[in-house]
């Protein structure tokens, strides 16, 4: 497979191929990146007993990739706490809705959810160990409003072990830009391929070391019409 960088719009064709000509479905892809996740942190703590993991997590696919990595997490020990930002029946795909639904049922997931930082959410991500990053991914457009502008400050000021999704939540995917807020990770796990904002000098303080995920693509969904 090529190595080189891609753009969030060419990672959306790929995936649109992978789903609808190669049969290989969103949802799939989606716990395909949970459970790298999961592993990726796994890999760097060992031993997840006991540890409290907080999960941010906007109302997009980021988000629900957040929810999969979650829901591995649980099955080790750790504490986890998944705070979503917005109600649960705005989710924006069905993937996002079928993970969330699975982890409503767990109790050994906390679910704090709405519009607003509550007091409990400031106190799950101030107190975490380790904190994943779900809040925008490739999905960030505009300038940053609340809740996501609390919720990334407060991991910015946290002394959690930061996980960035795909992409640091504030860093423009396509150009290494950084909005008015950025989080700052310890590390950073991208899916299929680098995305080439990651790449960009600008970024290196952001990001932290990036791993790469593999999520099952085909290589045939590269050959874009």
């Amino acid at each position: 497979m090529k190595t080189r960088s891609i753009t969030s719009d060419t990672m959306y064709k790929i995936e649109e191929k992978g789903h609808s000509v190669l049969g290989m479905r969103r949802f799939l892809m989606m716990e395909n990146a949970g459970h790298g996740i999961a592993d990726y942190i796994i890999g760097q703590f060992k031993k997840l007993k006991n540890k409290q993991v907080t999960v941010v997590c906007g109302m997009g696919n980021n988000g629900g990739d957040g929810f999969v990595a979650a829901r591995h997490l649980a099955g080790y020990g750790a504490k986890i706490t998944v705070i979503l930002l917005g109600d649960p029946a705005d989710l924006k795909s069905e993937e996002a809705k079928m993970n969330w639904a699975i982890i409503d049922k767990m109790a050994s997931v906390e679910k704090i959810t709405g519009k607003q930082i509550t007091e409990d959410a400031k106190k799950r991500i101030k107190k975490a160990d380790i904190v994943l990053d779900g809040v925008f991914g490739t999905g960030i457009r505009s300038d940053i409003k609340e809740p996501h502008a609390t919720a990334i400050d407060l991991m910015n000021k946290s002394n959690a072990f930061i996980l960035a999704i795909d992409v640091p939540s504030g860093l423009d995917p396509n150009t290494g830009k950084i909005h008015d807020l950025c989080v700052k990770a310890d590390a950073t796990i991208t899916f299929h391929r680098l995305k080439v904002g990651l790449a960009t000098k600008q970024a290196k303080k952001y990001t932290g070391p990036i791993h790469v995920e593999r999520i099952g693509i085909p290589p045939e969904a590269e050959d874009l019409p």
